[in-house]
This record gives C-alpha cells, structure tokens and sequence, in this order.
C-alpha cells in the first residue's frame, strides 16, 4: 500500500467474525490493511489501570474500578496510521486472555466470544479532536490540527459493555458507514 492510499474503515463489515479472522488476521485492522495490501504491524503495550472518567461512564463502572488497558500503535509497514487504546473490565480481561500482547485469529473479541462474552451490538461515536503534541508528533501534524477519533463500545446481548476502544486515525482515512433503513 502506498502512504496516500486511504485506508478504508468499513465498520459496516469490520466486526463480522469472517472479515476479522480472514487470512489468519488478529483482527479488523490486520484485515483492513492486508486487503490494501499493506503490511499490517501492531505495537502492544498492557497494564493495568483506571480508566478516563468517560470510559469508565460507558463500561458502566466507578472510575477507581480497574481495567485491562491495551495501548496500540498500528502500522502499515513503518508507517504509524493509528493509535487505538482498548479499555476492558478486569474479570472479562482474565475471562478472555486479553492480557496475551497476540491477541489471536480474529483479535481480543473473538477471545471475548470465546469466554462467553460475545458483542453483539457495537455503537461508534465519531468526533473531531484538536491534536495534542502526542499525536503531532505520532502523525506529522500541527499540534491543534483536527483529527478523528472514533470511540467504538461493544456490548454483549444482556447490555453490558465489555469493551471502550478508542481510535485515533491518522489524517487521510475513510470511514464507511451502511446503516439499516427500514
């Protein structure tokens, strides 16, 4: 892929177990960016720790409760497109092995499916954010340029959300969107 290829963020399809395990992917990203023909590389880093207070509102839990923090750097070739920040409870984390850095075939919702804890319904809020020194640095960008980020939050079929993930694109990326119409 070339660095101004568009990588397209297809969230109509990007959640679906066939598209997230094709090719032996570890998941929507590594799919997304195989099928451009890009080489997909992930960066992990795990710990442990609060959550930011508008994530812990939306995994419905105190903001002194723990979570298992997956902090990703994402790259096609050398090239950094995206800084994602996935925040899981604590018991569905252990439940799931979300603290392995490969999160496996199909990525850390796949383990999530096979614990017991599938997403059945995913819900994207889409803003834009002035760019702090970090992802100007990340980016090659004005630090106060607007860019993206896409706050994703999986829910299984009881209601409860098992996983924040925060997305931070680098400039250039297509979201695609095909919503129902009754």
């Amino acid at each position: 892929m070339t660095s101004n290829t568009a990588i397209v963020r297809d969230a109509t399809e990007r959640y679906r177990t066939a598209r997230r395990e094709a090719g032996e992917s570890r998941g929507a990203f590594e799919t997304e960016i195989k099928r451009l023909g890009g080489t997909p590389r992930v960066e992990t880093a795990i710990r442990r720790d609060t959550a930011p207070s508008q994530v812990a509102e939306l995994l419905s839990i105190a903001a002194t409760d723990q979570t298992v923090i997956r902090a990703r750097h994402m790259y096609d070739g050398d090239h950094l497109v995206q800084l994602a920040d996935s925040y899981v409870p604590v018991d569905v984390a252990e439940a799931a092995g979300i603290e392995n850095p490969d999160p496996g075939l199909g990525g850390i919702i796949s383990r999530m499916r096979d614990a017991g804890f599938e997403q059945t319904e995913a819900v994207e809020e889409v803003t834009l954010y002035a760019a702090t020194s970090v992802e100007a640095d990340a980016f090659g960008v004005e630090v106060g340029s607007n860019l993206l980020q896409i706050t994703h939050t999986g829910y299984t079929k009881t209601g409860r959300a098992v996983e924040v993930t925060v997305h931070r694109p680098s400039p250039g990326w297509v979201l695609r969107y095909s919503p129902p119409i009754s």
